[in-house]
């Protein structure tokens, strides 16, 4: 059996640390990227089951992989779950707007996480 692939893309190396902890709890294998850049490269021949996607990177926007990741045909059905220490409603909402599936808010707890994570790689409803 295969597992489910899912790529993180966080620019902190701890919270890359935790969420790879978390989703290998979850019996998936992993792949990190710490820029937009490395982002995009990793999902040129890769279609992970899952992104993990934080908002705020070091050379772009976590909305524009988000964006791109929902206009390519072969990408656009890929479940995204925000993970972003930002908590307001406008942030919550560009990210829905972007394309997101789901949002959660940092620091994350484990419950909630596996929570939506499963349900997403389960293909359950969706925020969007």
């Amino acid at each position: 059996m295969v597992s489910n692939q899912v790529l993180i893309v966080d620019d902190d190396a701890d919270i890359l640390k935790l969420i790879r902890r978390y989703c290998e709890k979850l019996g998936c294998s992993v792949r990190e990227a710490q820029t937009a850049a490395e982002a995009r490269a990793a999902l040129q021949g890769f279609t992970p089951d899952l992104v993990c996607l934080d908002l705020m990177l070091p050379d772009g926007s976590g909305y524009s992989i988000c964006e791109q990741i929902r206009a390519d045909p072969r990408l656009a059905q890929v479940p995204v779950l925000v993970l972003s220490a930002r908590s307001s409603p406008v942030d919550r909402a560009a990210a829905e707007e972007a394309g997101a599936s789901e949002y959660l808010i940092k620091p994350l707890r484990w419950q909630s996480f596996a929570d939506t994570a499963e349900r997403l790689l389960a293909g359950g409803p969706q925020a969007n």
